[in-house]
């Protein structure tokens, strides 16, 4: 329907598809179920297009609709299959971002000869000047990081509260700090 005073020309909406508004969800899902028979063909040939993957295609496909569905106001008969192609590209771009974040752990790789060296110094060292640390503070710690248990979880097997346990791991990580670079003041980030 033309408005009057603007320059654009406004087509009906497709049917009477505002799925939000106050509208009757029985021609809405009829309207709906046009627009997906119509354009859901294109919607998916797009999305094999770009993802390569029927799996992937027919989840964009899906996605693409339930974001048709879920907008905001009519949606406009000449551009319908626009809109729908934009949703999907927008989509599978937004997959291939979340994608690129992920690295298989095949790929991930096992550290270098030299690094595994350097890490069991590294943890030989720490043995040794954990014995220099304050015993609450040790076990504290050893029950953090090496046995994984949560602070609760320490609190309740020292039997002490939670905030005495952070404050000791604290301190037992602070000791060791200042052990491996004594030159630094204490407090200063390394």
């Amino acid at each position: 329907m033309p408005q009057t005073g603007s320059s654009e020309s406004w087509h009906e909406p497709v049917g009477n598809f505002w799925p939000s508004s106050a509208y009757s969800p029985t021609a809405s899902m009829v309207s709906f179920h046009e627009l997906y028979e119509r354009h859901w063909r294109d919607v998916y040939r797009f999305a094999l297009f770009l993802s390569g993957n029927p799996a992937h295609a027919e989840d964009l496909a899906s996605d693409t609709f339930m974001r048709a569905w879920n907008a905001r106001g009519p949606i406009r008969e000449a551009t319908v299959r626009a809109y729908l192609l934009t949703i999907t590209r927008n989509l599978w771009r937004d997959m291939k971002r979340r994608e690129s974040r992920l690295v298989p752990l095949d790929e991930a790789g096992s550290p270098s000869i030299e690094a595994r060296g350097d890490m069991l110094a590294d943890l030989g060292w720490t043995e040794r000047q954990l014995q220099l640390v304050a015993a609450g503070d040790r076990a504290a710690l050893l029950l953090h990081a090496r046995d994984g248990l949560s602070y609760e979880e320490v609190a309740r097997r020292l039997d002490i509260s939670v905030g005495a346990v952070k404050s000791r791991v604290f301190r037992a990580r602070q000791a060791l700090n200042a052990l491996r670079d004594p030159a630094r003041p204490e407090g200063e980030p390394r």
